[in-house]
């Protein structure tokens, strides 16, 4: 089976992308089933319901997030409204949402999904580590295909974390920081594992936002709006194929493709 995950979508041009070339995608690579990171969605930061149901209609299967899920006031009744949209599952208890769902692919095949956020220079959360190991089992119980995004700005955090779930899960995938790594490769027990797979979104940008607004809070360290982008739009995201008897992994490969 293959698996397709698009890394953080960020604003209008993200979203666009996705519509444009998420089908082609789909049809060229046989895709099962796609997650994707959609955080950064709206205006470049959180995620609202009619966005949801946006990225939905364009062929994703399950939403991810990371630490922007509750910049935007709706995020109580997105996370009621839409099941298929996740919050990191290592914030404390009583936060709204969930952070892990599985789901079938229309071959019938059980497929689950689990998001967490890093700790390392971001907020103070649960520990993602007991959180997922926790998770990891009682899902194994039901189905040995699980994918992992790791929503996380160090780079040591997500490697030890892949470490330590290996051959747990299928695949573990970073996301945060926009930067699409070169480190895929499959961990000795079976699992797929990147860095980070990157942005969905304006390239002619310093992270999806607009450059010189960025250079301007650099230089001078005042307080400046930061804008979306809109030049250079590319896809980055990574096709994980398992076996779904096993939930092992066979291959991950790297995607990057221009949109506009």
């Amino acid at each position: 089976m293959k698996l397709l995950f698009i890394g953080d979508i960020v604003g209008r041009p993200g979203r666009e992308a996705v519509k444009k070339l998420l089908p082609a995608l789909v049809k060229k690579h046989k895709i099962d089933c796609t997650v994707a990171n959609a955080e950064n969605s709206a205006g470049g930061s959180g995620i609202t319901p009619s966005i949801a149901k946006e990225l939905e209609s364009y062929g994703c299967d399950v939403l991810t997030s990371g630490d922007h899920i509750w910049k935007r006031k709706e995020a109580a009744e997105l996370l009621e409204e839409h099941q298929n949209v996740l919050r990191p599952l290592n914030y404390p208890e009583g936060a709204p949402g969930k952070g892990s769902l599985i789901m079938k692919t229309e071959s019938g095949v059980k497929m689950a999904v689990v998001n967490l956020v890093g700790r390392v220079f971001m907020q103070s959360v649960d520990c993602p580590f007991k959180a997922a190991k926790e998770e990891v089992e009682n899902i194994r119980k039901e189905t040995p295909n699980i994918f992992v995004d790791i929503h996380a700005e160090a780079t040591s955090e997500k490697i030890a974390l892949g470490w330590y779930l290996d051959g747990l899960v299928t695949a573990l995938t970073g996301t945060h920081t926009h930067v699409q790594t070169a480190d895929e490769k499959i961990l000795p027990q079976g699992t797929a594992y990147i860095t980070d797979v990157g942005m969905t979104g304006p390239f002619d940008s310093v992270i999806g936002r607009k450059k010189e607004q960025i250079l301007t809070r650099f230089i001078t360290q005042r307080p400046t709006r930061f804008e979306m982008a809109e030049e250079d739009v590319w896809i980055n995201a990574v096709i994980i194929d398992f076996d779904e008897k096993t939930g092992k992994a066979n291959s991950i490969k790297r995607l990057k493709e221009k949109c506009c």
